[in-house]
Protein backbone atom coordinates (compact mmCIF):
# COMPACT_ATOMS: atom_id res chain seq x y z
CA UNK A 1 0.00 0.00 0.00
CA UNK A 2 0.67 3.69 -0.55
CA UNK A 3 -0.21 5.65 1.67
CA UNK A 4 -0.67 9.83 0.77
CA UNK A 5 -2.40 11.52 4.18
CA UNK A 6 -4.46 10.30 6.83
CA UNK A 7 -6.23 12.88 8.79
CA UNK A 8 -9.55 13.73 11.58
CA UNK A 9 -11.94 16.03 9.80
CA UNK A 10 -15.72 17.12 10.07
CA UNK A 11 -18.40 15.70 8.17
CA UNK A 12 -18.43 19.08 6.40
CA UNK A 13 -14.35 17.81 4.68
CA UNK A 14 -13.20 20.45 7.35
CA UNK A 15 -9.28 19.27 8.33
CA UNK A 16 -8.46 19.68 12.15
CA UNK A 17 -5.53 17.09 11.90
CA UNK A 18 -3.36 16.25 8.86
CA UNK A 19 -0.71 13.93 8.25
CA UNK A 20 0.98 13.82 4.70
CA UNK A 21 3.28 10.78 3.92
CA UNK A 22 4.20 12.08 0.21
CA UNK A 23 5.26 15.26 -0.70
CA UNK A 24 1.73 17.18 -0.97
CA UNK A 25 1.18 20.87 -1.42
CA UNK A 26 -1.53 22.24 1.09
CA UNK A 27 -3.61 23.61 -1.77
CA UNK A 28 -3.72 19.68 -3.21
CA UNK A 29 -4.54 18.08 0.70
CA UNK A 30 -7.06 21.00 0.84
CA UNK A 31 -9.09 19.91 -2.50
CA UNK A 32 -8.97 16.21 -2.04
CA UNK A 33 -10.52 16.81 1.65
CA UNK A 34 -13.22 19.29 0.34
CA UNK A 35 -14.09 16.44 -2.75
CA UNK A 36 -14.32 13.59 0.37
CA UNK A 37 -18.14 15.06 1.34
CA UNK A 38 -19.54 15.20 -2.25
CA UNK A 39 -18.75 11.80 -2.75
CA UNK A 40 -20.46 10.61 0.55
CA UNK A 41 -24.31 8.74 -0.63
CA UNK A 42 -26.51 8.49 1.94
CA UNK A 43 -27.97 5.09 1.18
CA UNK A 44 -24.49 2.98 0.59
CA UNK A 45 -22.86 1.18 3.32
CA UNK A 46 -19.38 1.50 2.65
CA UNK A 47 -15.76 2.36 4.23
CA UNK A 48 -14.12 3.74 1.40
CA UNK A 49 -15.24 5.82 -2.01
CA UNK A 50 -12.65 6.18 -5.03
CA UNK A 51 -11.87 8.89 -7.56
CA UNK A 52 -10.15 8.48 -10.85
CA UNK A 53 -6.49 8.80 -8.41
CA UNK A 54 -7.39 8.07 -5.55
CA UNK A 55 -9.21 6.38 -2.82
CA UNK A 56 -10.67 7.48 0.46
CA UNK A 57 -11.14 4.53 3.29
CA UNK A 58 -12.77 5.78 6.30
CA UNK A 59 -14.45 5.38 9.82
CA UNK A 60 -16.75 7.30 11.50
CA UNK A 61 -15.90 8.44 15.00
CA UNK A 62 -19.12 10.50 16.75
CA UNK A 63 -19.06 13.52 14.38
CA UNK A 64 -16.21 13.00 13.16
CA UNK A 65 -14.51 11.17 10.75
CA UNK A 66 -10.80 8.95 10.68
CA UNK A 67 -10.04 9.57 6.91
CA UNK A 68 -7.25 7.61 4.57
CA UNK A 69 -6.11 8.87 1.27
CA UNK A 70 -3.92 6.06 -0.75
CA UNK A 71 -3.62 5.27 -4.08
CA UNK A 72 -5.84 3.45 -6.02
CA UNK A 73 -3.68 0.75 -6.43
CA UNK A 74 -3.22 -0.07 -2.72
CA UNK A 75 -4.61 -3.31 -1.42
CA UNK A 76 -8.00 -2.01 0.15
CA UNK A 77 -7.22 -5.32 2.77
CA UNK A 78 -4.30 -3.53 4.28
CA UNK A 79 -5.66 -0.18 3.82
CA UNK A 80 -8.58 -1.24 6.18
CA UNK A 81 -6.39 -2.79 8.54
CA UNK A 82 -4.23 0.49 8.61
CA UNK A 83 -7.98 2.22 9.08
CA UNK A 84 -8.78 0.21 12.42
CA UNK A 85 -4.92 1.23 14.12
CA UNK A 86 -5.49 4.67 13.46
CA UNK A 87 -9.14 4.80 14.94
CA UNK A 88 -7.80 2.36 18.14
CA UNK A 89 -4.76 5.51 18.23
CA UNK A 90 -7.43 8.17 18.50
CA UNK A 91 -9.08 7.67 21.65
CA UNK A 92 -5.77 6.89 23.33
CA UNK A 93 -5.47 10.52 23.66
CA UNK A 94 -8.38 12.21 23.13
CA UNK A 95 -11.14 11.50 25.83
CA UNK A 96 -14.33 12.75 24.10
CA UNK A 97 -14.40 12.73 19.78
CA UNK A 98 -15.10 16.39 19.52
CA UNK A 99 -13.16 19.46 17.66
CA UNK A 100 -11.65 21.08 20.62
CA UNK A 101 -10.01 17.92 21.72
CA UNK A 102 -8.78 16.50 18.64
CA UNK A 103 -7.12 20.50 18.46
CA UNK A 104 -5.63 20.14 22.08
CA UNK A 105 -4.09 16.97 21.15
CA UNK A 106 -2.91 17.43 17.74
CA UNK A 107 0.93 17.26 18.60
CA UNK A 108 0.46 13.38 20.04
CA UNK A 109 -1.48 12.37 17.12
CA UNK A 110 0.91 13.66 14.53
CA UNK A 111 3.02 11.49 16.53
CA UNK A 112 1.31 8.78 17.19
CA UNK A 113 0.48 9.03 13.10
CA UNK A 114 4.36 8.77 12.69
CA UNK A 115 4.83 5.82 14.06
CA UNK A 116 2.36 3.99 12.28
CA UNK A 117 3.17 5.15 8.71
CA UNK A 118 6.54 5.94 7.09
CA UNK A 119 7.09 7.71 3.38
CA UNK A 120 3.69 6.13 2.74
CA UNK A 121 4.23 2.23 4.19
CA UNK A 122 2.97 0.71 7.26
CA UNK A 123 5.02 -0.17 10.34
CA UNK A 124 4.74 -3.06 11.57
CA UNK A 125 3.91 -2.18 15.22
CA UNK A 126 1.00 -2.40 17.78
CA UNK A 127 -0.86 0.07 20.24
CA UNK A 128 1.50 -0.49 22.97
CA UNK A 129 4.32 0.01 21.03
CA UNK A 130 3.19 3.15 19.78
CA UNK A 131 2.41 4.16 23.17
CA UNK A 132 6.01 3.58 24.40
CA UNK A 133 7.51 5.22 21.31
CA UNK A 134 5.23 8.61 21.86
CA UNK A 135 5.90 8.26 25.48
CA UNK A 136 9.84 8.76 25.16
CA UNK A 137 10.41 7.12 28.53
CA UNK A 138 13.80 7.24 28.84
CA UNK A 139 15.83 5.37 31.62
CA UNK A 140 19.55 6.92 31.23
CA UNK A 141 17.63 10.27 32.05
CA UNK A 142 16.18 8.85 35.04
CA UNK A 143 19.37 7.41 36.38
CA UNK A 144 21.37 11.20 34.95
CA UNK A 145 18.44 12.78 37.37
CA UNK A 146 19.11 10.73 40.20
CA UNK A 147 22.70 10.93 39.98
CA UNK A 148 22.35 14.65 39.58
CA UNK A 149 20.17 14.95 42.67
CA UNK A 150 22.49 12.99 45.02
CA UNK A 151 25.64 15.20 44.00
CA UNK A 152 23.40 18.40 45.04
CA UNK A 153 22.81 17.05 48.06
CA UNK A 154 26.39 16.18 48.99
CA UNK A 155 27.26 19.65 47.95
CA UNK A 156 24.87 20.91 50.05
CA UNK A 157 26.47 18.94 52.98
CA UNK A 158 29.48 19.85 52.37
CA UNK A 159 28.94 23.50 52.22
CA UNK A 160 27.41 22.74 55.50
CA UNK A 161 30.17 21.26 57.07
CA UNK A 162 32.77 23.65 55.57
CA UNK A 163 30.62 26.64 57.56
CA UNK A 164 30.83 24.66 60.88
CA UNK A 165 34.31 24.38 60.44
CA UNK A 166 34.77 27.57 59.40
CA UNK A 167 32.53 28.35 62.96
CA UNK A 168 35.02 26.25 64.47
CA UNK A 169 38.35 28.25 63.47
CA UNK A 170 36.96 31.63 64.39
CA UNK A 171 35.61 30.63 67.70
CA UNK A 172 39.26 29.58 68.26
CA UNK A 173 40.80 32.63 67.00
CA UNK A 174 38.52 34.37 69.78
CA UNK A 175 39.51 32.52 72.34
CA UNK A 176 43.54 32.85 71.08
CA UNK A 177 43.18 36.22 71.25
CA UNK A 178 41.69 36.65 74.62
CA UNK A 179 38.27 37.49 74.00
CA UNK A 180 39.14 39.55 71.23
CA UNK A 181 36.90 40.00 68.15
CA UNK A 182 38.56 40.47 64.76
CA UNK A 183 36.85 43.12 62.32
CA UNK A 184 38.04 44.83 59.51
CA UNK A 185 38.27 48.20 61.19
CA UNK A 186 40.90 46.73 64.30
CA UNK A 187 40.66 45.29 67.40
CA UNK A 188 38.06 45.63 69.62
CA UNK A 189 37.87 44.39 73.46
CA UNK A 190 34.43 42.66 73.35
CA UNK A 191 33.87 42.80 77.08
CA UNK A 192 34.18 46.59 77.59
CA UNK A 193 31.18 47.86 76.51
CA UNK A 194 32.03 51.88 76.34
CA UNK A 195 33.87 51.57 73.23
CA UNK A 196 37.12 50.06 74.59
CA UNK A 197 40.32 51.03 72.36
CA UNK A 198 41.24 51.07 69.24
CA UNK A 199 43.59 50.44 66.66
CA UNK A 200 42.54 51.65 63.13
CA UNK A 201 44.40 50.23 60.62
CA UNK A 202 45.71 47.16 62.24
CA UNK A 203 45.03 43.92 61.17
CA UNK A 204 42.85 45.27 58.50
CA UNK A 205 40.47 43.33 56.16
CA UNK A 206 41.15 39.74 58.37
CA UNK A 207 37.49 39.50 59.18
CA UNK A 208 36.97 38.87 55.34
CA UNK A 209 38.62 35.60 55.05
CA UNK A 210 35.63 34.34 57.54
CA UNK A 211 32.08 35.07 55.95
CA UNK A 212 30.27 35.91 59.09
CA UNK A 213 27.10 35.47 57.32
CA UNK A 214 27.14 32.38 56.07
CA UNK A 215 28.29 30.56 59.63
CA UNK A 216 25.45 32.90 61.48
CA UNK A 217 23.13 31.25 59.47
CA UNK A 218 24.62 27.63 59.81
CA UNK A 219 24.78 28.12 63.01
CA UNK A 220 20.97 28.94 63.70
CA UNK A 221 20.08 26.02 61.62
CA UNK A 222 22.44 23.74 63.87
CA UNK A 223 20.95 25.22 66.99
CA UNK A 224 17.12 24.61 65.30
CA UNK A 225 17.61 21.15 64.11
CA UNK A 226 17.44 19.54 67.93
CA UNK A 227 14.00 20.81 68.57
CA UNK A 228 13.14 19.32 64.79
CA UNK A 229 14.21 15.87 65.94
CA UNK A 230 12.17 16.13 68.82
CA UNK A 231 8.88 16.96 67.65
CA UNK A 232 6.56 14.35 67.14
CA UNK A 233 6.43 11.84 64.86
CA UNK A 234 3.24 13.25 62.80
CA UNK A 235 5.98 15.98 61.93
CA UNK A 236 6.93 16.61 58.45
CA UNK A 237 10.12 14.53 57.45
CA UNK A 238 12.93 16.58 55.84
CA UNK A 239 15.21 14.94 53.48
CA UNK A 240 12.89 11.85 52.27
CA UNK A 241 13.89 12.62 48.14
CA UNK A 242 16.99 12.30 49.22
CA UNK A 243 16.58 9.04 50.56
CA UNK A 244 14.53 7.59 47.84
CA UNK A 245 17.42 9.14 45.12
CA UNK A 246 19.54 7.12 47.29
CA UNK A 247 17.81 4.11 47.63
CA UNK A 248 17.34 4.06 43.45
CA UNK A 249 20.74 4.87 43.14
CA UNK A 250 21.74 1.90 45.33
CA UNK A 251 19.09 -0.43 43.58
CA UNK A 252 20.33 0.67 40.07
CA UNK A 253 23.71 -0.78 41.58
CA UNK A 254 22.76 -3.67 42.73
CA UNK A 255 21.08 -4.89 39.60
CA UNK A 256 24.54 -4.48 37.87
CA UNK A 257 23.98 -1.11 36.27
CA UNK A 258 26.74 1.13 36.05
CA UNK A 259 26.10 4.72 37.66
CA UNK A 260 28.46 7.18 36.49
CA UNK A 261 28.89 11.20 37.60
CA UNK A 262 27.54 14.07 35.47
CA UNK A 263 31.34 14.63 35.04
CA UNK A 264 32.13 11.35 34.43
CA UNK A 265 29.33 11.60 31.40
CA UNK A 266 30.38 14.67 29.63
CA UNK A 267 33.85 13.54 29.50
CA UNK A 268 32.76 10.74 27.59
CA UNK A 269 30.41 12.60 25.18
CA UNK A 270 33.52 14.72 24.39
CA UNK A 271 35.85 11.76 24.09
CA UNK A 272 33.61 9.42 22.22
CA UNK A 273 33.05 12.39 19.33
CA UNK A 274 33.65 11.22 15.77
CA UNK A 275 36.79 12.11 14.72
CA UNK A 276 37.95 15.03 12.57
CA UNK A 277 37.71 15.00 8.85
CA UNK A 278 39.24 17.53 6.49
CA UNK A 279 36.03 18.81 4.82
CA UNK A 280 35.87 20.56 1.44
CA UNK A 281 33.45 23.20 0.69
CA UNK A 282 31.34 20.36 -0.87
CA UNK A 283 30.76 17.72 2.33
CA UNK A 284 28.68 14.63 1.88
CA UNK A 285 27.16 12.92 4.89
CA UNK A 286 25.75 9.08 4.08
CA UNK A 287 23.96 7.79 7.36
CA UNK A 288 22.37 4.64 8.05
CA UNK A 289 20.11 3.37 10.98
CA UNK A 290 18.99 0.06 11.96
CA UNK A 291 16.25 -0.97 13.30
CA UNK A 292 15.70 -4.93 14.57
CA UNK A 293 13.70 -7.06 16.69
CA UNK A 294 14.25 -10.71 16.43
CA UNK A 295 12.72 -14.22 18.70
CA UNK A 296 15.19 -15.81 20.78
CA UNK A 297 14.06 -18.92 19.54
CA UNK A 298 15.50 -18.14 15.88
CA UNK A 299 13.50 -15.98 13.14
CA UNK A 300 13.89 -12.18 12.50
CA UNK A 301 10.54 -10.40 13.02
CA UNK A 302 11.38 -6.94 11.59
CA UNK A 303 14.63 -5.47 10.28
CA UNK A 304 14.60 -2.19 8.65
CA UNK A 305 17.36 0.46 7.44
CA UNK A 306 16.59 3.82 6.71
CA UNK A 307 19.32 5.74 5.22
CA UNK A 308 19.53 9.74 4.32
CA UNK A 309 22.37 11.35 1.86
CA UNK A 310 22.94 14.80 3.72
CA UNK A 311 24.66 17.48 1.89
CA UNK A 312 26.67 20.57 3.23
CA UNK A 313 28.23 24.01 1.49
CA UNK A 314 30.23 25.79 2.80
CA UNK A 315 30.65 28.44 -0.25
CA UNK A 316 27.91 29.74 -2.02
CA UNK A 317 29.91 30.10 -5.34
CA UNK A 318 29.86 25.87 -4.93
CA UNK A 319 26.86 25.21 -4.96
CA UNK A 320 25.77 24.58 -8.48
CA UNK A 321 26.62 20.96 -8.67
CA UNK A 322 25.44 17.34 -9.57
CA UNK A 323 26.50 14.29 -6.93
CA UNK A 324 26.79 11.33 -9.14
CA UNK A 325 25.61 8.26 -7.23
CA UNK A 326 25.69 4.65 -8.00
CA UNK A 327 22.92 1.89 -6.62
CA UNK A 328 24.61 -1.75 -7.15
CA UNK A 329 22.26 -3.48 -4.38
CA UNK A 330 19.59 -5.80 -6.10
CA UNK A 331 17.51 -5.71 -3.28
CA UNK A 332 14.44 -3.67 -3.08
CA UNK A 333 15.27 -0.50 -1.73
CA UNK A 334 12.76 2.63 -1.62
CA UNK A 335 14.32 5.45 -2.67
CA UNK A 336 13.04 8.62 -2.37
CA UNK A 337 14.32 12.17 -3.64
CA UNK A 338 13.98 15.78 -2.07
CA UNK A 339 11.00 17.92 -3.67
CA UNK A 340 13.43 20.33 -5.04
CA UNK A 341 15.69 17.49 -6.47
CA UNK A 342 15.77 16.36 -10.60
CA UNK A 343 13.63 13.41 -10.64
CA UNK A 344 14.03 12.80 -14.29
CA UNK A 345 17.86 13.47 -13.52
CA UNK A 346 17.67 10.85 -10.89
CA UNK A 347 16.19 8.33 -12.64
CA UNK A 348 17.89 8.46 -16.21
CA UNK A 349 21.26 9.37 -14.96
CA UNK A 350 21.49 8.69 -11.12
CA UNK A 351 22.23 12.30 -10.48
CA UNK A 352 21.69 14.83 -7.54
CA UNK A 353 20.58 18.05 -9.16
CA UNK A 354 18.29 21.41 -8.40
CA UNK A 355 15.05 21.06 -10.50
CA UNK A 356 15.99 24.83 -11.83
CA UNK A 357 19.58 24.92 -13.23
CA UNK A 358 20.11 28.20 -12.12
CA UNK A 359 19.37 28.14 -8.55
CA UNK A 360 21.91 26.64 -6.64
CA UNK A 361 22.32 23.94 -3.30
CA UNK A 362 21.71 26.33 -0.18
CA UNK A 363 25.01 26.56 1.67
CA UNK A 364 26.15 26.31 5.94
CA UNK A 365 23.21 24.29 6.18
CA UNK A 366 23.14 20.65 6.28
CA UNK A 367 20.05 19.26 3.25
CA UNK A 368 18.56 15.89 3.06
CA UNK A 369 18.71 15.38 -0.33
CA UNK A 370 18.30 11.80 -1.04
CA UNK A 371 16.20 8.67 1.47
CA UNK A 372 16.48 5.35 1.48
CA UNK A 373 14.61 2.36 3.15
CA UNK A 374 14.63 -1.34 3.29
CA UNK A 375 12.71 -3.53 4.87
CA UNK A 376 12.57 -7.47 5.24
CA UNK A 377 11.70 -10.20 7.68
CA UNK A 378 14.39 -12.73 6.21
CA UNK A 379 17.26 -13.91 8.10
CA UNK A 380 19.78 -14.05 5.41
CA UNK A 381 19.66 -10.44 5.88
CA UNK A 382 20.53 -9.98 9.13
CA UNK A 383 24.22 -8.45 9.43
CA UNK A 384 25.18 -9.95 12.73
CA UNK A 385 23.13 -12.74 14.26
CA UNK A 386 23.02 -13.65 18.39
CA UNK A 387 21.74 -16.85 20.04
CA UNK A 388 21.51 -16.52 23.37
CA UNK A 389 20.18 -20.02 25.10
CA UNK A 390 20.12 -20.05 28.41
CA UNK A 391 19.53 -23.15 30.49
CA UNK A 392 18.20 -23.89 34.22
CA UNK A 393 21.11 -25.88 36.13
CA UNK A 394 18.64 -27.57 38.92
CA UNK A 395 20.42 -25.33 41.61
CA UNK A 396 18.32 -22.15 41.21
CA UNK A 397 20.85 -20.85 38.56
CA UNK A 398 21.01 -20.90 34.81
CA UNK A 399 23.93 -21.50 32.43
CA UNK A 400 24.13 -19.44 29.89
CA UNK A 401 25.68 -19.85 26.79
CA UNK A 402 25.95 -16.65 24.13
CA UNK A 403 27.13 -16.92 20.39
CA UNK A 404 27.57 -14.14 17.73
CA UNK A 405 28.18 -14.40 14.39
CA UNK A 406 28.75 -11.73 11.46
CA UNK A 407 26.67 -13.06 8.94
CA UNK A 408 27.50 -10.57 6.34
CA UNK A 409 31.05 -11.02 5.60
CA UNK A 410 31.50 -7.81 3.55
CA UNK A 411 30.89 -5.77 6.68
CA UNK A 412 33.18 -4.55 9.27
CA UNK A 413 32.03 -3.41 12.53
CA UNK A 414 32.96 -1.40 15.30
CA UNK A 415 32.56 -0.35 18.91
CA UNK A 416 30.16 -3.69 18.83
CA UNK A 417 28.34 -4.05 22.65
CA UNK A 418 26.40 -6.87 23.52
CA UNK A 419 23.89 -6.05 26.92
CA UNK A 420 22.44 -9.18 28.62
CA UNK A 421 20.25 -8.10 31.61
CA UNK A 422 20.31 -10.79 34.72
CA UNK A 423 18.18 -11.25 37.71
CA UNK A 424 17.86 -8.73 40.60
CA UNK A 425 20.09 -8.86 43.25
CA UNK A 426 22.75 -11.14 41.14
CA UNK A 427 26.69 -10.37 40.65
CA UNK A 428 28.09 -9.64 37.41
CA UNK A 429 29.77 -12.80 35.78
CA UNK A 430 33.85 -11.99 35.58
CA UNK A 431 34.14 -12.03 31.87
CA UNK A 432 37.88 -11.33 30.76
CA UNK A 433 37.75 -12.15 27.04
CA UNK A 434 35.24 -14.03 24.51
CA UNK A 435 36.07 -14.57 21.43
CA UNK A 436 32.71 -15.61 19.20
CA UNK A 437 31.43 -17.70 21.89
CA UNK A 438 30.54 -16.63 25.88
CA UNK A 439 29.47 -18.90 28.72
CA UNK A 440 29.02 -17.99 32.34
CA UNK A 441 26.81 -18.87 35.26
CA UNK A 442 24.51 -17.10 37.56
CA UNK A 443 21.48 -16.60 39.15
CA UNK A 444 18.53 -16.36 37.74
CA UNK A 445 15.53 -18.11 35.10
CA UNK A 446 15.99 -18.44 31.43
CA UNK A 447 13.29 -15.16 31.23
CA UNK A 448 16.06 -13.09 33.30
CA UNK A 449 18.25 -12.93 30.54
CA UNK A 450 15.78 -11.06 27.57
CA UNK A 451 16.01 -8.95 25.68
CA UNK A 452 19.91 -9.23 24.14
CA UNK A 453 20.55 -5.34 23.31
CA UNK A 454 23.16 -4.89 20.47
CA UNK A 455 24.68 -1.61 19.55
CA UNK A 456 27.52 -1.21 16.42
CA UNK A 457 28.84 1.54 14.44
CA UNK A 458 30.29 0.86 10.73
CA UNK A 459 32.38 3.18 8.42
CA UNK A 460 30.49 1.00 5.59
CA UNK A 461 26.91 1.15 4.55
CA UNK A 462 24.54 -1.67 4.96
CA UNK A 463 23.16 -0.80 1.21
CA UNK A 464 24.80 -0.96 -1.53
CA UNK A 465 24.64 3.32 -2.35
CA UNK A 466 27.80 5.23 -3.08
CA UNK A 467 28.99 8.13 -4.40
CA UNK A 468 31.18 8.08 -7.26
CA UNK A 469 31.74 11.93 -7.81
CA UNK A 470 30.14 15.53 -7.93
CA UNK A 471 30.34 17.98 -11.02
CA UNK A 472 29.46 21.25 -12.00
CA UNK A 473 26.36 21.91 -13.84
CA UNK A 474 27.45 24.29 -16.48
CA UNK A 475 31.20 22.42 -17.56
CA UNK A 476 30.42 19.38 -16.05
CA UNK A 477 34.00 18.56 -14.81
CA UNK A 478 35.16 16.99 -11.29
CA UNK A 479 34.66 19.01 -8.81
CA UNK A 480 36.58 18.28 -4.95
CA UNK A 481 34.06 16.77 -2.08
CA UNK A 482 34.90 14.99 1.08
CA UNK A 483 32.36 12.33 1.96
CA UNK A 484 31.63 10.49 5.18
CA UNK A 485 29.97 7.48 5.91
CA UNK A 486 28.17 6.13 9.22
CA UNK A 487 25.41 2.91 10.32
CA UNK A 488 24.46 2.87 13.51
CA UNK A 489 22.05 0.66 15.67
CA UNK A 490 18.96 2.61 16.79
CA UNK A 491 17.15 -0.82 18.13
CA UNK A 492 19.12 -4.42 17.76
CA UNK A 493 17.18 -6.55 20.40
CA UNK A 494 16.17 -10.45 20.66
CA UNK A 495 13.67 -11.30 22.54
Amino acid sequence: MVLLAACVCTKGGKALVSRQFVEMSKSRIEGLLAAFPKLMSSGRQHTFVETESVRYVYQPIDKLYTLLITTRASNILEDLETLRLFSRVIPEYCRTMDESEILDNSFNLIFAFDEIVALGYRESVNLAQIRTFVEMDSHEEKVYRAVRETQEREARTKSKEKAKELQRKRTEEMKRSGGRSITSGGINNTNNNSGGFGVSGGFGGVSSTFPVDAITTSTTQDTRSPSIKSSSNKAMKLGGKARDVDSFVDQLKSEGEKVTSSDNMTHNKTTNNTPDIDMEPIHIVMSEEIVLHAGRDGGLQNMEIQGILKLRITDSDSGFIKIQVENTDTRPIQIQTHPNVDRELWKTKGQIGMKMNNKPFPHNTDVGVLKWRFHTVEDSFVPLSINCWPQDNGSGGCDVNIEYNLENITMELNEVVITIPLALGSPSPLINECEGTLDFTTRGIPDNFFPVCVSFTSSLPYCGLKVLGVVGNTDGAAVNFSQETLLKTNTYEIN
